[in-house]
């Protein structure tokens, strides 16, 4: 059974990336397409919206590394903690269960995220081929 999973392993990474990417990718696309009510969100978090440009940045950014295996390492512990700041700023409300379950989400995003950092991308990345 291990020799099947060793097998597969550059396939799981490949589609691990994928899907971690995806959510960073859909609400870095979100945010600019809805950029003055976020804008305006985050200023009534106490967060200053002029650092918009810089979530949007690191969303986009990070996500698209990630998802082609560029810097796997790095733009997946700078996903990491965006997750787990954003989780805190924003969704950190122990009286709201709804909030509690997307600030439960970012904890394991930033999880899954941190073994991109350790293990990185893989064979099947930009980084995999640059290593050949």
């Amino acid at each position: 059974m291990q020799a099947l999973f060793d097998k597969a392993s550059p396939f799981f990474n490949v589609a691990a990336r994928v899907l971690m990417s995806l959510i960073f990718i859909i609400a870095g696309w979100q945010k600019v397409g809805a950029y003055a009510g976020v804008q305006g969100f985050m200023q009534s978090l106490g967060v200053p919206g002029a650092l918009l440009p810089l979530v949007i940045l690191v969303e986009l950014g990070g996500s698209i590394a990630l998802l082609l295996g560029y810097q796997t390492r790095l733009a997946a512990l700078l996903l990491a903690g965006f997750s787990l700041l954003a989780g805190t700023l924003v969704h950190f409300h122990p009286g709201d269960e709804q909030q509690m379950i997307v600030f439960m989400d970012n904890l394991a995003m930033a999880g899954g995220l941190l073994l991109f950092a350790q293990y990185g991308g893989g064979a099947f990345s930009l980084d995999g081929w640059r290593r050949k």
